[in-house]
């Protein structure tokens, strides 16, 4: 979901700043929690042996889907609630109209 810029625009520019920075900071945190559950899930998944320090073919190929099934299925829910969020604001600022002009 995109963050509306306008909405900043009456903030003093320290506010905006401490904003942003806390808004990339979010991000960062989310993108290390997506990553980390990632390497859990399909580690827990496809290795299974632990008698090389390298991967078997089957685990890696294991290891190359699990993770493109996830980014996939995390991009599918990312759009998903961008569309939810969207249709959540177009009835917000109906149902805005609506009041307003009962008024």
């Amino acid at each position: 979901m995109n963050f509306p810029v306008e909405a900043m625009s009456d903030l003093p520019e320290e506010h905006k700043a401490s904003f942003l920075a806390q808004l990339e900071h979010m991000q960062v945190r989310d993108s290390l929690r997506l990553y980390n559950s990632l390497v859990e899930r399909c580690f827990k998944d496809c290795v299974s042996d632990f008698r090389s320090k390298n991967l078997a073919k089957d685990e890696e190929k294991c290891v190359q889907k699990c993770c493109e099934k996830f980014m996939n299925v995390s991009a599918r829910t990312g759009m998903r609630f961008q569309e939810f969020f969207s249709e959540m604001e177009k009835q917000a600022a109906e149902a805005a109209k609506q009041a307003s002009r009962k008024r």
